[in-house]
């Protein structure tokens, strides 16, 4: 049942940070590995500042968000980089 949830709040998450960086989405499935990504990333990055969300859907939503979001930023350099040779 955990996989369940992890795959659907990713999915919400990638969506979101879809939304936030670029005001549309990717697509249910790209989204949902955004998201499972950006959760990984985001879960780093609030350990690494000692931020914690309590374990809750919400928690994990938010830190999904907020990893997703990094994510798609660190993409968005690298494809800038990539246009500007």
């Amino acid at each position: 049942m955990d996989f369940i949830w992890f795959i659907l709040i990713g999915g919400v998450a990638g969506l979101i940070a879809g939304k936030i960086m670029r005001g549309v989405g990717f697509g249910i499935f790209v989204n949902i590995i955004v998201g499972i990504i950006g959760g990984v990333i985001g879960g780093w990055l609030f350990r690494l500042f000692g931020l914690h969300t309590g374990g809750s859907i919400i928690g994990g939503l938010i830190t999904s968000v907020v990893g997703a979001v990094v994510f798609i930023w660190i993409l968005d350099l690298f494809r800038r980089k990539k246009k500007k040779q």
